[in-house]
């Protein structure tokens, strides 16, 4: 992931504008940057991230997979964005090099119950533009995956794999190409409006901006409240373990194999995604997290655990889900019961065939009732937008919501 030096970085004094302001060096703010220069070269555009390399967290700690779009309501903006998003991605990764493959996803319904829901999910994805769907009997999702228990499955072809912090990279490449800048280890520590914009205070000193995107993931909400927004949702962190498969057992997969969601739950459900590396990935779950960027059981950030307990949504949410945090939690400390759930999909798996993964953290908007918000929101206000809720697909969208960032910016007559 990219460290840019100083030297990279045009002088301050070099600029007599002020800049539009991208906070957070993930894949989506560095997107929007890469946007705003391609519709306006003259733009001065900075973005800040306080990490001393870009893509730290989300854009960085997920299974690198391209999704097209198959979940989502039709007509909400997460459907849309995702279809735009991964035509964008590959066409992206294509013309910069970056290494992908369209391999196709299996979804599969492992019981009869699960069928009519597969079907829906069809449904869905066709109400949504994807092309090349279609369902597949038993034995045509055994040709695929050999090794795949099911009842039926659907093909998703459109769907793929890549490694999106090398994604970040090339736009950091290509947004300092393009005379912007990448400022990474800079916290932003304050934001006080002014009558023409915005004073952005970091360690490293004050930055005027005309305009402040907020595209913040783990923290934007946070970013939001320095810049006087009052919310009435918070970000609530889940942890999402993964482990792989023995090398000698990455045969059992051979793509990506997902289960066909359990509309009781607000999660996918664990899968096995075969990443661009080769390595197989099995996960992840969702656990609450102590942190907001702990990538560990054991992570505490009394800040954030805090800022979790003391917000209304988050026991309304526990009571909604009771059993679900159970055993979520117990899943995290039981490789067994771990596998038995991968075990559903592929029989053959054996517990000593899992060894340990790496982990994420979704950054999840829960609202004050207590319901996870299921669609990306973009709250514009006078001189600022704020990304507030961009789970996934949001690396898979990363261009698409850039594009309607920038059209909210333009539109606002922002320079």
């Amino acid at each position: 992931m990219t460290n840019l030096p100083s030297s990279t970085r045009p002088a301050e004094a070099a600029h007599g504008s002020a800049a539009t302001v991208v906070v957070g060096g993930g894949i989506i703010g560095l997107a929007t940057a890469y946007k705003l220069l391609a519709a306006d070269r003259g733009r001065r555009v900075i973005v800040v991230e306080k990490e001393p390399v870009v893509a730290r967290h989300q854009s960085g700690h997920n299974s690198g997979v391209l999704h097209a779009g198959l979940y989502y309501a039709p007509g909400s903006l997460k459907a849309r964005l995702a279809v735009d998003g991964i035509r964008q991605m590959k066409a992206f990764c294509q013309e910069f090099g970056v290494p992908h493959d369209v391999c196709g996803k299996l979804v599969v319904a492992t019981s009869e119950p699960e069928v009519p829901r597969l079907h829906e999910l069809l449904r869905r994805g066709a109400a949504n533009g994807l092309s090349g769907l279609r369902p597949l009997s038993a034995a045509e999702a055994r040709e695929r995956e050999p090794h795949v228990r099911c009842v039926a499955a659907a093909l998703v072809p459109e769907e793929g794999i890549v490694d999106y912090a090398v994604v970040c990279d090339v736009l950091v490449a290509r947004i300092v190409a393009m005379g912007g800048e990448v400022r990474t280890g800079t916290s932003v520590e304050a934001i006080a409006s002014t009558e023409r914009g915005w004073i952005i205070t970091t360690q490293r000193g004050d930055i005027g901006a005309s305009y402040l995107v907020n595209c913040a993931g783990l923290q934007c909400d946070r970013i939001a409240r320095m810049a006087g927004e009052t919310l009435d949702l918070r970000i609530v962190p889940f942890r999402g373990d993964y482990f792989k498969l023995r090398a000698d057992r990455r045969s059992l997969v051979n793509h990506l194999i997902y289960p066909v969601p359990d509309p009781a739950f607000p999660f996918l459900g664990v899968h096995f995604t075969r990443m661009i590396d080769g390595e197989v990935e099995a996960g992840p779950n969702a656990v609450l997290a102590l942190a907001r960027e702990g990538y560990k059981a054991l992570n505490v950030n009394l800040r954030d655990t805090a800022d979790a307990l003391f917000f209304p949504g988050l026991w309304r949410f526990l009571r909604r889900y009771p059993g679900m945090v159970g055993y979520e939690l117990r899943r995290s400390l039981s490789r067994r019961l771990f596998c038995a759930s991968l075990q559903r999909l592929v029989p053959e798996l054996q517990v000593d065939d899992l060894v340990p993964g790496g982990a994420g953290v979704r950054a999840q908007a829960v609202a004050s009732d207590g319901t996870l918000v299921q669609d990306f929101v973009i709250r514009q206000r006078p001189r600022a937008l704020h990304l507030l809720n961009a789970p996934s697909p949001g690396a898979t969208a990363s261009l698409a919501i850039a594009d309607v960032l920038v059209s909210q910016l333009v539109a606002s007559g922002a320079s």
